[in-house]
């Protein structure tokens, strides 16, 4: 993390490739988003380190990030986790020069990586709440998806009010395992989702399941293969938690009905592309295949496409 510490507030420097208002217009994508909230051109995020809770004030200037704390001056401790939290994020650590290269090169990526420039994955540091973020969605429309994260946040986590808002935090696993699937149930949760939710949160809390554990195995099939292994993880939910959670480039969830809508748009293709095809696309994307899906979700936020 390349950062000053100015006590008040600390100031990160991305690297070169890096647009903040791009990775706002992902982030704002949902009027119902809980985690997070714009407004007046400041992104406001609550962590939470150790039992402390944080209020972040984010904006870019010119060549930093600039981080405040509104509600209160954090410890040094404090404001590094909160920099190592936004740096993570924001998916700063990762050197993009290799996918504009491998992109530049792609009849269907090059465009994209123009108009986007400096769009970067927005990640969910958190393998909890990516995990069950994945399983919401599962067979779902967006909305409907946000709509239940609302209520499952809004239901189980912690929030603090600040200038008539409320700032809510992802629920911890340690509250959800101790839940019975009714409980997410009247949430309208299916039964299944429930269960496999509550079953993800016991492997966490029995340390079974750590995000620590996932990341000392750098082989993205035996990674896969872990996570497939958890009941309510299939193939499309292993790939999009190693991409959002665990910033693994070459995860592709391959079968993501975004990730088709956006190929059939830009192809001007009369039906959605089949895997076979979808395939054939991605020959030239080896390695970096989780950009190229972000920024193909990208192109379906964009009216001009």
């Amino acid at each position: 993390m390349n950062w000053i510490d100015h006590e008040a507030y600390i100031e990160l420097f991305p690297p070169k490739e890096f647009n903040f208002e791009e990775c706002l217009i992902f982030l704002g994508r949902s009027d119902i988003e809980v985690l997070h909230q714009i407004k007046g051109g400041f992104l406001y995020k609550l962590i939470k380190v150790k039992e402390s809770l944080i209020l972040c004030k984010i904006r870019c200037t010119t060549n930093s990030i600039k981080v405040e704390f509104p509600m209160n001056n954090p410890s040094a401790n404090e404001r590094k986790k909160a920099g190592e939290y936004i740096w993570e994020w924001f998916d700063l650590k990762q050197n993009l020069d290799e996918f504009y290269q491998v992109a530049n090169e792609d009849e269907i990526l090059k465009l994209l990586v123009h108009k986007y420039y400096g769009l970067r994955i927005m990640c969910i540091p958190d393998l909890f709440e990516a995990l069950v973020w994945a399983i919401i969605g599962q067979q779902i429309n967006l909305v409907f998806a946000y709509t239940l994260k609302k209520r499952f946040v809004e239901q189980f986590g912690e929030f603090i009010p600040f200038e008539g808002e409320r700032f809510w935090l992802f629920p911890s696993f340690e509250i959800i395992a101790a839940l019975e699937v009714e409980d997410l149930k009247k949430l309208q949760f299916t039964t299944r989702k429930a269960e496999y939710i509550i079953g993800i949160a016991k492997d966490m809390k029995s340390g079974k399941l750590t995000k620590e554990m996932l990341r000392e195995k750098h082989d993205y099939h035996e990674v896969h293969k872990l996570l497939m292994s958890i009941r309510g993880i299939g193939a499309w939910t292993a790939d999009y938690v190693m991409m959002k959670s665990l910033h693994q480039t070459s995860a592709f969830p391959i079968a993501d009905v975004g990730l088709h809508n956006a190929l059939k748009n830009l192809l001007g293709l009369k039906g959605k592309p089949t895997i076979e095809e979808i395939k054939e696309y991605a020959a030239n994307w080896e390695g970096w295949q989780a950009y190229a899906t972000f920024y193909l979700w990208r192109t379906l936020y964009d009216k001009e496409i």
